[in-house]
């Protein structure tokens, strides 16, 4: 039963947004609305410019929109628009957060501020206000704009994210604008906008203000018994997160955090982070090494590992001329294979290459081991006359070429199922590492839906760079016991001199 409120409790949104509003819970309940602790930031910290960086599950977007239905039922002529990453996220956003709390108001209310219009995607009302939810906005002006995970439209629309950019941001100009998303990757706006706003202390009226909400922060994420026992490598991660955030995590929140983990693997971080930068660094969501990534991550497989002196240096090559070429370089150590570094350019015959590696060998006092090229490294070319092989030949290089599969999936998840034998020097791979977390399935915008088949761009390359590694037949030599001669079997790079003995 509606309260009978003050009228000053009737002039405060505050007010009305914890005591008018019901909404429906996980369980699909009906629940009066409070404020939780993010709203209410939210709320008493609003700019006229609001960029949110998120945990799952914060009711940041039912915030909003409750927020956006208030102002144009108590606001008249007010026009709010809400954009969705898909169709199904903006009809159930308009069923759940705008026409149901609008429907489950008190009688009083909606006689005194009817609906004109309840349309699939838009409630308009006598008092002249309207508020639309879309995966697109019209023309016109609105006085209060929420793009919703602007991560993932940025990363799987291009298109409708310049249409934000260039049409629904200028038509709110003069109002509040709200950017709420998960992180997907360190890149594209989204991820410029955050940074841009974190390092900013002086707001204007046109720049953005940062939020971000972390999972320890919530009060719902604990239990009181956990699935999943804690080992060394996520004691680790709690000390770090401790000591780095001044927090003292409790051990529900802990056995919150191993389940959820156990469950969710590599998108853990992107889904639930404890920092912004731990959001950033997680990969995009149709990733194909995203759990690999975090098992090496969590394992300690990406971390400190400088080149070995001692241990020959192998190569692992994806060609190419207009595209990038990129070259890893790895140490077979302990029966991994350790990757030291890696290169990519375009634009250069392959004598740059050559000349790159061989000034990189001095630089780290080492010798080569094994070369390998791609399936397509022996074909002759205009730009290569004689072919790759060839020319690398008269240059000293003797590489093996790599028979791929034909089926580009089996070949990804051969390097899948590789990747535990893989370990990478954080610093000296860190290009390397953060191009293979941006390697993913390519998108449908047409009809929404991942493809079965990598998109086509530079972290391809890198990516199709470590395959030509993990479909070789080498196996990374066990831990290495006498002479350096006595390391290396004989081939024809000891013939040739390129593998010198002490």
């Amino acid at each position: 039963m509606l309260p009978r409120p003050t009228k000053a409790q009737w002039a405060s949104a505050a007010w009305r947004l914890d005591n008018l509003y019901q909404i429906t819970d996980k369980a699909g309940n009906k629940i009066p609305f409070r404020l939780n602790e993010p709203q209410r930031e939210m709320l008493e910290g609003m700019h006229s410019r609001n960029i949110i960086l998120k945990a799952r599950q914060r009711g940041v977007t039912t915030f909003w929109a409750l927020v956006f239905l208030d102002q144009c039922l108590w606001v008249p002529n007010t026009r709010a628009a809400i954009i969705a990453h898909k169709l199904d996220d903006a009809k159930v956003i308009f069923a759940t957060k705008i026409r149901d709390p609008y429907m489950d108001l008190p009688d009083v209310i909606r006689k005194k501020i009817p609906s004109t219009q309840d349309a699939a995607d838009t409630l308009s009302f006598k008092n002249g206000s309207s508020i639309r939810v879309s995966t697109s906005t019209r023309s016109g002006t609105v006085q209060w704009l929420l793009v919703s995970e602007y991560g993932k439209i940025v990363t799987q629309f291009a298109e409708k994210a310049r249409e934000i950019r260039t049409g629904a941001f200028p038509s709110a100009e003069q109002g509040t604008i709200v950017i709420e998303s998960t992180a997907e990757g360190n890149d594209g706006d989204f991820f410029q906008k955050c940074q841009a706003a974190r390092a900013n202390p002086v707001l204007s009226r046109l720049d953005f203000k940062f939020f971000f909400f972390p999972w320890w922060s919530a009060s719902e994420y604990q239990l009181k018994q956990g699935s999943t026992a804690e080992g060394p490598e996520d004691l680790a991660y709690f000390t770090r997160l401790e000591i780095d955030l001044g927090i003292k995590l409790t051990q529900p929140q802990r056995n919150w955090w191993l389940t959820q983990e156990k469950d969710l693997g590599g998108d853990m971080l992107r889904e639930y982070p404890a920092t912004a930068d731990e959001a950033f660094e997680a990969a995009l969501e149709g990733c194909y090494f995203v759990d690999q990534i975090a098992v090496a991550e969590k394992h300690g497989r990406i971390g400190d590992y400088p080149v070995d002196p001692g241990l020959p240096v192998n190569t692992c090559w994806d060609l190419g001329r207009g595209d990038d070429n990129v070259i890893w370089l790895w140490q077979d150590h302990n029966e991994l294979a350790t990757f030291v570094g890696v290169y990519a350019n375009s634009g250069e015959w392959i004598g740059h290459y050559i000349d790159w590696l061989n000034e990189w060998r001095k630089d780290h006092n080492t010798q080569w081991g094994k070369h390998y090229l791609p399936h397509d490294g022996d074909v002759k070319t205009l730009w290569i006359p004689g072919g790759t092989m060839e020319v690398m030949a008269n240059l000293k290089f003797m590489p093996e070429i790599v028979q791929r599969s034909r089926n580009k999936i089996e070949t990804i998840n051969t390097a899948r199922r590789k990747f535990q034998k893989c370990a990478f020097d954080r610093n000296a791979c860190k290009t390397g590492l953060e191009q293979l977390k941006r390697y993913r399935k390519d998108w449908n915008e047409r009809f929404g839906v991942w493809r079965n088949e990598p998109r086509h761009d530079t972290s391809s390359h890198y990516a199709d760079a470590l395959m030509t590694f993990t479909e070789s037949e080498h196996i990374p030599l066990p831990p290495l016991v006498g002479t350096r001669r006595e390391r290396y079997r004989d081939t024809p790079q000891t013939r040739d001199g390129s593998w010198m003995s002490a």
